[in-house]
């Protein structure tokens, strides 16, 4: 037997086409048609939580598997990204390069490197070859060096603008600058820091580009839904499959990775 529109004017669109997508089903629909429009509303929202169940399992508590961005686990969920990254401009990598705390990704990932130098703001560090706020990184001259690995940095310098700005300057001409920032990401508690900003791809294709020009740079997202659910909660990439990781879903991005040449 054929089930009725109702007459109500007051039900969504969505509500209609469960109506019809469930015409087949006669007692639901018969039972839905019946009701008015807010209780009608709820039903739906109540059958779209029984067709889709949100499983939560060992997720469903409100502090962190780890509170050390999975480190504990094994790599932070970021870490795949940001190296996937680096290992896509490894031919970039080269030359005078400059990275900021250590030199990590400029032994792993360099090619054809012939001074590594390291850039920390505080004195304490023996990693450091130049110490220095980016922000306001006068004292390094022009034209210094030809790629600078800028890895989870920004976030913390407040200027950022400026940053930038000297990060361009101190780039040789025809120099790389490999830049990643956080979109989603759990806030650093740390005395020396201030975890200030939180980007998008359309900041740092704003941000970039009115410092290196928009055609000298290539911005791209990386993450999902479940990558963010994974990061924020403390999860190890470890635990996630390369298909889970290799999704992506800008609504739901984690990293934001910046390639900048300077013309």
């Amino acid at each position: 037997m054929d089930v009725p529109r109702p007459a109500h004017r007051g039900y969504s669109p969505s509500t209609l086409r469960l109506l019809d997508r469930s015409a087949e089903r006669g007692l639901v629909a018969r039972l839905v048609a019946r009701l008015p429009p807010e209780e009608a509303a709820r039903l739906h929202l109540r059958l779209r939580r029984l067709a889709r169940p949100a499983r939560l399992g060992t997720l469903r508590r409100t502090t962190p598997l780890s509170e050390d961005f999975g480190y504990d686990r094994g790599t932070p969920v970021d870490r795949y990204y940001i190296e996937r990254f680096l290992h896509a401009h490894r031919g970039d990598i080269r030359g005078r390069v400059l990275e900021v705390k250590d030199s990590t990704y400029t032994e792993r990932f360099g090619t054809d490197v012939t001074q590594k130098d390291v850039l920390d703001v505080g004195p304490g560090n023996r990693c450091a070859t130049i110490v220095a706020d980016l922000a306001a990184a006068d004292a390094i001259p022009d034209s210094t060096f030809d790629c600078f690995i800028l890895t989870q940095t920004l976030q913390f310098i407040y200027p950022a603008r400026s940053a930038i700005a000297h990060a361009h300057r101190i780039l040789k001409p025809g120099g790389a600058l490999l830049a990643t920032v956080p979109a989603v990401s759990p806030i650093v508690e740390d005395e020396h820091l201030t975890d200030y900003w939180r980007f998008t791809r359309a900041s740092c294709t704003a941000l970039f580009g009115e410092v290196f020009g928009h055609s000298a740079i290539r911005v791209s997202s990386c993450g999902n839904v479940l990558t963010a659910i994974a990061f924020l909660t403390g999860m190890a990439r470890e635990e996630l499959t390369v298909h889970e990781l290799e999704a992506n879903d800008e609504r739901f991005a984690i990293l934001i990775c910046v390639s900048a040449l300077k013309r």
